[in-house]
């Protein structure tokens, strides 16, 4: 969403300095949201998940904390698709190495997504040049095991032919490779 969007809730954000509150409050905070009813909508949950971890995990330079990383699964367990599109999405487009936040994403696809968010991630990945950052977040999607629509297929298989040059001494390519075969066999005419 632009910035535009909901300059109410952003202000209310920026208010409450929710971007810089301490992370335990963090997880209480996500609590009392989740608590809400009616649930949050599409615009508000991804305004909040801007405001509330994107800073902190595009500064990431260490695993994240017990506290952050229950804030972000507890918010992510309700607002998947919001989150990825705003969180997720950063992290993938981030420029450089971003090892602590390309592995926090894994961890959110392994262990806390929606197969339909799952998926949204593969597709998000897909829509970028691949990158040696980018090859354990489609890993960690192929991993989960979840069928995939046969255009998202279609899409992740012409993807890695195409960059296959610019990967022929990449291990963790050959593995993804290989996982992809080996998983969706099937799939592979």
């Amino acid at each position: 969403p632009c910035p535009l969007c909901c300059p109410q809730l952003q202000g209310l954000c920026s208010f409450l300095q929710l971007s810089t509150c301490p992370e335990h409050l963090l997880v209480r905070f996500c609590s009392w949201l989740l608590a809400l009813t009616p649930d949050l909508s599409y615009t508000s949950a991804a305004v909040l998940a801007e405001q509330l971890f994107l800073v902190r995990v595009l500064s990431l330079t260490q695993p994240p904390s017990r506290h952050l990383m229950a804030a972000l699964t507890s918010f992510c367990s309700k607002y998947s698709q919001p989150f990825c599109r705003v969180l997720v999405a950063a992290v993938l487009q981030e420029p450089g190495e971003g090892t602590e936040q390309t592995k926090l994403v894994c961890e959110l696809v392994e262990e806390c997504l929606e197969p339909d968010s799952v998926r949204l991630v593969l597709s998000q990945v897909l829509e970028l040049p691949l990158t040696e950052k980018l090859l354990p977040v489609v890993q960690a999607v192929l991993g989960r095991q979840e069928v995939l629509p046969p255009k998202l297929f279609d899409l992740l298989v012409l993807t890695l032919c195409r960059q296959a040059p610019a990967f022929a001494t990449s291990l963790n390519y050959a593995k993804l490779v290989t996982a992809t075969l080996t998983m969706y066999q099937s799939q592979v005419r």
